[in-house]
Order: structure tokens, then sequence, then C-alpha cells
């Protein structure tokens, strides 16, 4: 499948998309719609255990939306522009395989949007963060007021988003805003050494995780619980956990089909 402005290479059981859109790889409305193809593409693919996104350039990662776009758009079509995104960033949450985000740069606005959507984030040490909307005179619309105070509290998350102001990657990690922060050069070595750790788990529990986590989170204690268990029965009925439980018993490492 071609694609304007994406580049999509098969390593193994990873997939590498990397947002190539000079000079900021902003993210436009047929972006957001060809990541939606790639990621379906990927999900059809049973030999993909595991998909990196990152940036093109040595710079950035994602600036943010494509804000272009906007001028002389009226209330409606800009409320569908939001909706896309929404759409496809609630899509990761619960895509059925590990998304990891290899911030090779800036990281603003929708690109810190998309990038709060993955399972695992992984920084360059130049990297840097905010969700500057507030200084365009708008604000974020792509889940930056939701998944950013679930992340890292709300007080950090309130001091971002209404100054508008970055944070190098340092800070975002102690924040908790990223998982790992690494040398500029060490950035794609370690978010593949992350993917293949992740493409070794069963597919199928991977799923049900992501499922249990994204739904159990909005909700209270005792319905999160309810969600988990009912994965927990399906994924115990699956021939991995046979395998797994099998692997185990009999000192051996397990082989992961999902099935």
């Amino acid at each position: 499948m071609a694609y304007n402005n994406l580049i999509l290479e098969k390593e193994d059981r990873l997939a590498v998309l990397t947002i190539n859109r000079p000079p900021v790889n902003a993210l436009s409305p047929e972006t957001l719609e060809e990541i939606q193809r790639a990621l379906e593409e990927l999900r059809e693919d049973a030999a993909i255990r595991a998909v990196i996104i990152t940036g093109a350039g040595e710079h950035m990662f994602i600036a943010g939306a494509d804000v272009t776009g906007f001028l002389g758009m009226d209330p409606e079509k800009g409320l569908g522009v939001i909706e896309l995104g929404q759409k496809l960033f609630s899509s990761i949450e619960t895509y059925p395989k590990p998304v990891i985000a290899a911030i090779n740069g800036a990281c603003l606005g929708g690109g810190l949007e998309l990038a709060m959507a993955c399972d695992v984030r992984i920084a360059a040490e130049k990297a840097r963060f905010g969700q500057p909307e507030i200084k365009l005179g708008i604000m974020p619309g792509w889940g930056g007021t939701q998944r950013l105070p679930r992340l890292i509290g709300r007080g950090r998350a309130q001091e971002l988003l209404l100054t508008g102001e970055m944070i190098k990657a340092s800070e975002a990690l102690r924040y908790g805003l990223v998982n790992r922060v690494v040398p500029d050069s060490e950035l794609m070595t370690a978010a593949r050494e992350m993917a293949k750790k992740l493409a070794e788990q069963p597919p199928l529990a991977i799923a049900a995780i992501k499922e249990a986590v994204a739904l159990g989170l909005d909700t209270t204690l005792e319905e999160g619980l309810k969600i988990e268990g009912e994965r927990f029965a399906r994924v115990f009925a699956t021939e991995d956990a046979l395998e797994g439980i099998s692997a185990f018993v009999q000192k051996r490492k397990p082989e992961f089909k999902g099935k």
C-alpha cells in the first residue's frame, strides 16, 4: 500500500511507521487517515507483533497538527478534524499490538497527543514536549486535556496546558510522561529492543491487557475488576495460555502463536 506522508518498514516481527511530512511532520487530515490505514494493514499482518512510531529527520518527532489547514475552516469542519484525530488516537490505546513512540525531537501539540496514546514512550535526550495550542488562541483537541492529566497529574498538566511552555526530556521523564530517555544516537536501538521484547509476549494477552487498561481507567474499581476478569477468562482459554503454563512447568521458553 502506498503512502504519501508515511514510510512503513517491516523488520522481522516489527514494523516502523515514520511520519514523513517535512519540514516539521505536521499532522494533516490526510496524514491521520494514512496512519489509520497503515495500522489497519499491520493489524491484518500476523507476522507483525509490535509497532514503532517515529518522525522523519533529526530534530522533529511531530510538531503538531497542520494548523495552516484550519484557516477559513468553519466550526463544523473543525469538529470533523478533531473527531478524526480523537478516533485514531483512541484506537491506538486499544490496538491489539503494542505501539511504541520513539520520540526523536520536538513532540508538540498533536504529536504529544499521539505519543500519549502509545503504550510506551522512549525519548531522545534532545526531545522537547509541550501543548502550545494556547499560544495560538486555541486548545488541544486530540486528547491533550484528558490524557496529559491522567499521565502526569492535574497540577503539572494544567501548567503545561495553560502556559504552552515546553519541557526537556529529562523533566518529561521525571513527570512520568515518558518511560525512558536515551542518548540521541541510541533512540531507535532502544525502541527496537523494547519492540522485540514485547513481540515475544503472547499477542492475545497483550491485546486483552491493553483493552482492560484503556477501558478500566475510566470507570470505577469495581467495574474495572469486572473488565479484567472477563478478559482473563478469555485469555485463559487460549492455546497460548496452555503453552505458557506448560513451558513454565517444563522450564523451557514458550512459543506463543497468537491462538
